[in-house]
């Protein structure tokens, strides 16, 4: 079921890219609810997206240590 999970909030975090506050929002429940090494396949996940819309970046703070 956590798989499942991560796969949902992927395909959340594709829908809300267009907009930078909706995904900060959806980063910061995704890191609520998903497991410690799921987070560190998500950074992955994120980081890609960012390069694709650089509007995302200040998303990142939230996966900082």
């Amino acid at each position: 079921m956590a798989r499942a999970m991560f796969e949902y909030t992927k395909t959340v975090l594709k829908k809300v890219s267009f907009d930078a506050t909706l995904f900060c929002k959806e980063v910061q429940k995704a890191l609520q609810r998903l497991l410690p090494y799921e987070i560190e396949e998500l950074k992955i996940f994120i980081e890609s997206l960012v390069r694709q819309n650089p509007e995302l970046n200040q998303c990142l703070i939230y996966l900082k240590p």
